[in-house]
């Protein structure tokens, strides 16, 4: 019975290991990091916010939106004329806010160095 739990709490810390891996592989690109970075220094940015401070086209934007949000990490709602992203998933959440809080140069938008210049 011993190693049948043992078996089982193996297999759920690979299981989170591999969820986690995947999590910070999504989140791994310069543009969604950038995208998430953005989304965690503004109270309800909207997509076309989010265009600006990347200074990305819409499509790519848009494109990598859409994977972060089919993988969980960020949401979407609409608020009148407005779509409004969050980050939903806590780890990342936390993640990016560490990063933000460790280092600043790094969370930058492009819309911070604009306002400096």
């Amino acid at each position: 019975m011993e190693t049948a739990n043992i078996r089982t709490i193996a297999s759920q810390r690979e299981e989170t290991l591999r969820d986690v891996s995947q999590k910070l592989k999504v989140c791994g690109h310069p543009v969604r990091l950038e995208l998430l970075c953005a989304i965690a220094k503004e109270q309800e940015p909207c997509v076309s916010e989010l265009w600006v401070c990347v200074r990305q086209p819409q499509p790519v934007v848009s494109q990598h939106l859409a994977v972060l949000k089919e993988r969980g990490i960020v949401s979407s709602e609409v608020q009148g004329n407005r779509r409004i992203y969050s980050i939903t998933d806590p780890y990342i959440r936390r993640l990016i806010l560490s990063l933000k809080s460790e280092f600043g140069e790094l969370a930058r938008t492009a819309v911070d160095d604009d306002l400096e210049s």
